[in-house]
């Protein structure tokens, strides 16, 4: 979410001072109109550690989402265009019978794929589904024929807060959303018009804002919203990481830093992760 042009405080992204301190690449660079992929982001992000070490710099990737980083290190399938027909199929689908249906009918023609699939994901379930009407074959198989592992070798390093404490850092973060304008930003979004299929109408606090202004729930609805499917999203996240095991784990070193509150980030601990980083290098 963070490439969304015209995101930057609802997704987090780092200020203008931030990005000034060291080179940054890949924020902000696509607008919302159009939706990215994976495939696409992995792509733009090798090319940006290509550049990065070219200029004798180690590239440093930050983010949380486990598919993103298991196919920037394992490889991604190569999968064709499903066509506009599919996908104009899929979201007609969608809309008529809402995620839980057309994910019951995706069980019927893929089941691999599906036993894969949150009923109640819809952008998933619909790119299953365009994917094995447009190209006759399901999403799992393709999965299954994965391109070569990224010609790097790879340190992680994975905070890993307790939900108590990641709970109280929602709500501190999105209280400075409010702040930075995260409302008029949404706003501007609405005044674009855009499909409201696109994933950047679907960035986590947009829905919720965008309500808030249609006067459809009170501004406290909206933040008890935002909260909550920010939370929801983040145990995924350590659910993920928790059970994902790489397919080539020797290609990934990882450290894995538990800290339950930021006072907790001491001097003594930054050193020995700048250490970590140092070494990866």
């Amino acid at each position: 979410m963070q490439v969304v042009r015209e995101l930057r405080v609802i997704t987090a992204r780092p200020s203008p001072e931030e990005e000034a301190l060291v080179p940054h690449a890949l924020y902000g660079v696509r607008p919302a109109a159009e939706a990215g992929s994976v495939g696409w982001w992995r792509g733009a992000a090798l090319d940006a550690m290509a550049a990065a070490h070219a200029a004798g710099r180690l590239p440093i990737l930050c983010g949380g989402t486990g598919l993103y980083f298991a196919a920037l290190t394992e490889g991604l399938a190569d999968i064709p265009d499903p066509g506009p027909e599919a996908r104009a199929e899929a979201r007609r689908l969608l809309a008529e019978q809402g995620p839980a249906g057309l994910h019951a009918a995706l069980a019927h023609v893929d089941q691999a794929t599906a036993a894969r699939l949150r009923p109640s994901d819809s952008q998933r379930v619909a790119r299953a589904w365009e994917v094995w009407r447009g190209t006759g074959r399901g999403l799992a198989a393709w999965q299954a024929r994965t391109q070569s592992p990224a010609p790097w070798r790879f340190s992680a390093i994975l905070l890993d807060p307790p939900r108590e404490a990641l709970r109280a850092a929602i709500a501190t973060r999105f209280t400075a959303m409010l702040d930075a304008g995260a409302v008029d930003e949404v706003r501007a979004l609405l005044a674009l018009g855009l499909d409201p299929a696109l994933p950047a109408m679907r960035a986590h606090g947009v829905p919720e804002l965008a309500a808030q202004l249609r006067g459809e729930i009170t501004p406290a609805e909206a933040r008890r919203r935002t909260e909550y499917v920010t939370g929801q999203y983040t145990k995924r996240q350590a659910t993920w990481f928790r059970h994902r095991r790489l397919a080539e784990p020797s290609r990934v070193h990882t450290i894995h830093a538990r800290i339950a509150e930021v006072e907790q980030f001491s001097e003594s601990f930054w050193m020995d992760l700048v250490a970590f980083v140092q070494n990866a290098g």
